[in-house]
């Protein structure tokens, strides 16, 4: 997993994205279809069709970096189309990377009593 700085803001992009897009035309689509600033230190996470493989955008003040992760089983779990861009925090954006519904993690049992 990727270090990313605490407080960012992570966007989703609902729907299918075309996957063969690369930095610069997923970055034009966060301009013109999401209405957002690419270089703003947003990350900014797309889909394929088949919902195995995310890509995400992050501008770290520095330069533009383009991650792809695929799942060998399982889709990643998305928003439906009509929601347009879904704000996450990071630590759903960890779950999400790793399988896990980013939406109802299951938590561990907590023990009630100390002795």
């Amino acid at each position: 997993m990727i270090g990313f700085p605490t407080g960012v803001r992570v966007w989703l992009a609902t729907g299918a994205t075309d996957m063969r897009r690369g930095m610069f035309g997923l970055s034009l689509q966060v301009q013109e279809s999401l209405g957002r600033n690419p270089h703003c230190g947003d990350i900014f996470v797309f889909r394929g069709r088949r919902g195995d493989l995310v890509k995400i955008l992050w501008h770290d003040g520095i330069g533009l970096s383009l991650y792809a992760k695929r799942l060998e089983k399982g889709r990643f779990i998305w928003p439906s189309p009509a929601d347009g861009v879904v704000p996450i925090s990071a630590a759903q954006l960890g779950y999400m990377l790793e399988g896990i519904d980013w939406r109802h993690p299951l938590r561990t049992w907590r023990p009630e009593l100390a002795g």
